[in-house]
């Protein structure tokens, strides 16, 4: 019997009087009268019914350690309750819900311009993949594309996004398993990635530089050099990653036969990303089905046939060199263009002048626009505050992100604020898959399973 049965059963007066009970009969319930009737308090949750459930003469040696939320190594607030015997899970439970934002709901109170800056506050360290699926999930319902120069310039962001994110990976992932020479140079690489994504972007991190019908503004004059510049540090530096760890018989012998999820695993589970293709799929919605320019591009999707925590690292350390491979060719195909489409009852202003202080319009800017005709002036004032109006319809639209499958589905009512916002979070999706990876092996393992699939508790908890 539940306790929402017990309840019911002890406001009709029936008793239920059981071990645990109160002498209303209410399981682990106290109870106190309010101007509404009686009301009761129950608490415990799933662990009072791990430990109601315990029978000692046949679970001596069970034991239920609580991890989290939190805790050093599940990235994040994210809770498990391991069921042990000894030094073996039997049972493993994945309880998540402890950041959550209401980032969804709060984009149907915004404009769908505004929306930007609440999606990228998901994924926090694929900030960019959350601003292009939606702004692409947009421009579907619109029924408008970005002009070249802005979708070559939105490939060039994500790729070094995804070479931040993944550093991200090993530094974490490496500290979690003791391996503090992985956290600081994973951070001291990434740190790189962010210096750069700050200087085109103008933010380190939650950019909303990517806008529905183009980009906020054009990359700075110096953009090549500096792009330059930043593939120079990282031919030089990603080789150090194969002599530390790739051949290091500690970190492989750590990793190998750790977190093991074979490819029907995965499809069962919805499973993406470099979890799936570690199990030798290749599918990548770069190649598959590709967005913003990609088709141009020559690269590799790496794969792995090991399905665990080994053939992950590998194959996330090989996707860094084929996301240098796209930037480099982004760079080749640049040219002179606009970056926002020329419709202006959708179009922000796009070539901004900031002030000097980096907050706000330049007095200049500001000027130019005070000084074209009032009807501009009302216009630009529409837009901003109101924002523009977007066709009835829904869309779903997914893209690629260092996690997995990151799609949006935009629901409109024609009106200038979505109707609803859904995404479908990779991080969310592949946690289901540590109950499979974790239980019949080591507690010491599960650390290792977690960081393999390399979660962001803001998109899982959205």
């Amino acid at each position: 019997m539940t306790s929402s049965e017990n309840i019911a059963e002890a406001s009709t007066g029936t008793d239920t009087t059981q071990p645990g009970a109160d002498s209303t009969g209410a399981a682990y319930a106290d109870s106190r009268d309010t101007t509404e009737g009686r009301v009761y308090t129950v608490s415990g949750g799933d662990w009072d019914d791990v430990i109601g459930g315990l029978d000692s003469s046949e679970h001596d040696e069970r034991m239920v350690i609580n991890m989290g939320p939190q805790h050093p190594s599940t990235h994040g607030v994210l809770r498990l309750v391991l069921e042990m015997e000894g030094e073996t899970v039997t049972q493993l439970r994945s309880v998540i819900g402890y950041l959550h934002t209401g980032i969804e709901k709060n984009c149907e109170y915004r404009t769908w311009t505004q929306g930007v800056t609440f999606v990228t506050r998901m994924d926090y360290l694929a900030p960019l993949s959350n601003e292009m699926a939606y702004c692409l999930a947009v421009e579907k319902l619109l029924g408008i594309e970005a002009p070249r120069r802005a979708a070559l310039i939105r490939v060039l962001l994500l790729e070094l996004n995804r070479i931040g994110s993944h550093m991200v990976y090993i530094a974490t992932g490496g500290m979690e398993l003791g391996a503090t020479t992985a956290m600081t140079l994973g951070f001291r690489e990434r740190e790189e990635v962010l210096h750069l994504l700050e200087h085109l972007t103008g933010l380190r991190m939650n950019h909303a530089f990517i806008r529905p019908g183009g980009l906020a503004q054009d990359l700075p004059d110096d953009y090549h050099e500096k792009v330059t510049e930043f593939i120079k540090v990282m031919d030089s530096r990603l080789p150090l990653y194969d002599k530390l760890f790739t051949g290091q018989p500690i970190w492989r012998n750590r990793l190998k036969g750790v977190g093991y999820l074979p490819v029907d695993a995965c499809l069962s589970l919805g499973i993406t990303g470099p979890v799936l293709r570690s199990a030798g799929l290749p599918w990548d919605l770069r190649k598959v089905e590709p967005y913003s320019c990609y088709e141009e591009f020559d690269f590799e999707v790496p794969i792995d046939t090991g399905a665990d925590c080994w053939a992950r690292y590998l194959l996330r350390v090989e996707e860094m060199h084929q996301s240098l491979k796209i930037v480099r060719q982004v760079l080749d195909k640049l040219e002179p263009g606009p970056v926002m489409v020329e419709d202006k009852k959708v179009a922000w202003p796009a070539q901004l002048s900031v002030s000097s202080d980096g907050m706000g319009n330049s007095l200049e800017h500001v000027r130019k626009i005070m000084g074209q005709s009032m009807e501009s002036l009302i216009h630009h004032f529409k837009l901003v505050t109101e924002g523009f109006k977007v066709p009835a319809g829904q869309v779903y639209v997914p893209v690629e992100s260092p996690r997995g499958e990151l799609g949006y589905h935009l629901v409109s009512d024609g009106g200038t604020r979505p109707m609803r916002v859904h995404v479908r979070e990779p991080s969310f999706v592949n946690l289901q898959s540590m109950p499979a990876m974790s239980e019949g092996g080591l507690v010491a393992d599960v650390i290792a399973a977690v960081a393999s699939i390399d979660p962001v508790m803001g998109g899982v908890d959205r």
